[in-house]
């Protein structure tokens, strides 16, 4: 059976109001997007919804395509830093895939025409001026989705078509953190057009009428589309999460097909239709089975729905308050960097064989007996946490101050002596902390210097979806 092996989408803790917004600039905002925190970017966005999949019984990919409008780098391939984090094997391929929104749209097309085994992962961050358009219905999250052949899927896939035109929809120029878009008329009559020749294609291409469809979800940058698209083609429209986590860029497509398939009935056939310099109609059969470790409609309902608008700004770089006195950071070194590649991607740690104590980060010698180089690694990324104690520092360079730093205790459930490590939190305030918390793992930016991003690990408390 070919289709979507499993799925799992992300979305950012944070929350912004759009009245939030309107109360600033004037006006009125209903629903709020989702944001990406000041420690977060594509790569990280990507590397947590990766890790969201489920890996028991599923293949492991062949290759990995990274898909975003908001690159961290260029030249530099963003996807070999989610293949280090994601711990994949040297043999598995990483590639970019980027620029344009349509792209996510193809790398699936792709990697569902491939005979091996592909994990498409898509991430943006939604960005505009203040009081827009793009800035108010904008959203950050990412989606992965493990594409081919296996004895279950989530969504076995039926077929599909594509339908290309060249017309000036939405742009934005390299180096211009501003998109711009050409009168909403002139796209939605050529996305009408698109969207009906693909979807008509795409029910021919799978042997199917447009009545065995059950619901249709369309992912679209453009402001009216979407409803026009959906109601021209007759059939009912599924969840397009604008009112909580908005227009997620080169992630949405992955994401509303995410959640479509995690609250969708098994037997349920769904036609996602991505519209963005042409259209592109992708048709699913749900099974029900391989649900993601978190749904995202359980991160959509612990989300954190009070984030200032003064200090968003201030995440996009908008606005500039006044840091503490303290130097900047360095820039990160390269070589170090890459002889400790299992442990700054990967939070791998190491164990005593004798005396199973664990160690972080990975030792030669152990603390427990002196045993030299007789060490196993641990992979630690998915392991729990305890706070044994806490700082909340006001001083330290930060760019959305205080830095909450703890001593973390990790079991790895050996039995041996727990590793203790002391790490920065984050998506948190000192407020929501304790000793006693449980935290668990998150890949994040550090910080940036000389053009360097500077990648490892904070943890941040394990919160459960309120029932």
């Amino acid at each position: 059976m070919r289709g979507i092996i499993s799925a799992a989408g992300y979305v950012p803790y944070w929350r912004l109001q759009r009245s939030a917004i309107t109360a600033f600039h004037g006006g009125r905002g209903i629903g709020a997007r989702s944001v990406a925190s000041y420690d977060e970017d594509t790569t990280t966005l990507a590397v947590e919804a990766a890790r969201l999949l489920p890996h028991d019984g599923v293949p492991t990919p062949t290759s990995l395509w990274f898909v975003t409008s908001d690159p961290t780098y260029l030249e530099k391939n963003n996807a070999s830093i989610l293949h280090a984090a994601l711990r994949l094997p040297a043999t598995a391929g990483a590639f970019d895939l980027g620029g344009s929104l349509r792209s996510a749209a193809g790398a699936l097309r792709a990697a569902l025409a491939s005979t091996e085994p592909s994990l498409v992962v898509s991430a943006d961050i939604r960005a505009g001026l203040p009081n827009s358009a793009d800035e108010s219905a904008g959203g950050d999250a990412a989606a992965a989705l493990l594409v081919g052949e296996a004895d279950h899927v989530a969504a076995e896939y039926l077929g599909g078509a594509s339908a290309t035109r060249e017309f000036l929809d939405r742009w934005r120029t390299p180096g211009d953190g501003r998109n711009r878009q050409w009168e909403e008329k002139f796209g939605e009559k050529h996305y009408l057009t698109l969207a009906t020749a693909a979807f008509g294609d795409a029910l021919a291409n799978a042997g199917l009428s447009a009545d065995d469809v059950d619901s249709v979800v369309v992912a679209t940058a453009h402001p009216r589309a979407g409803g026009v698209v959906g109601k021209k083609l007759g059939r009912p429209l599924g969840e397009d999460l604008t009112s909580t986590v908005g227009k997620a860029g080169a992630a949405q497509p992955g994401l509303l097909l995410t959640n479509a398939i995690e609250t969708a009935a098994p037997g349920t056939v769904i036609a996602l239709v991505c519209l963005a310099d042409g259209a592109d109609v992708f048709l699913f059969r749900v099974t029900g089975e391989r649900r993601a470790a978190r749904t995202v409609a359980e991160q959509v309902e612990r989300g954190n729905d009070d984030l200032p608008y003064a200090k968003y700004l201030a995440w996009r770089g908008v606005m500039t308050p006044e840091p503490p006195r303290r130097p900047e950071p360095a820039r990160m070194s390269g070589s170090a960097a890459g002889r400790s590649v299992d442990w700054k991607y990967g939070f791998v740690g190491s164990r005593d064989r004798e005396t199973g104590a664990l160690h972080l980060p990975p030792a030669r010698v152990s603390f427990e007996g002196g045993n030299v180089d007789d060490m196993e690694p641990v992979p630690m990324s998915g392991a729990i946490g305890t706070i044994v104690t806490y700082t909340v520092d006001h001083l330290a360079y930060s760019p959305s101050p205080p830095v909450i730093f703890a001593v973390v205790d990790f079991d790895d459930g050996s039995g041996g002596r727990p590793g203790r490590l002391p790490i920065e939190l984050t998506d948190t305030t000192p407020e929501q902390i304790d000793v006693g918390t449980k935290v668990e793992m998150t890949f994040r930016r550090l910080n940036t210097a000389d053009g360097i991003a500077n990648y490892f690990w904070k943890a941040r408390p394990r919160r459960e979806v309120a029932s």
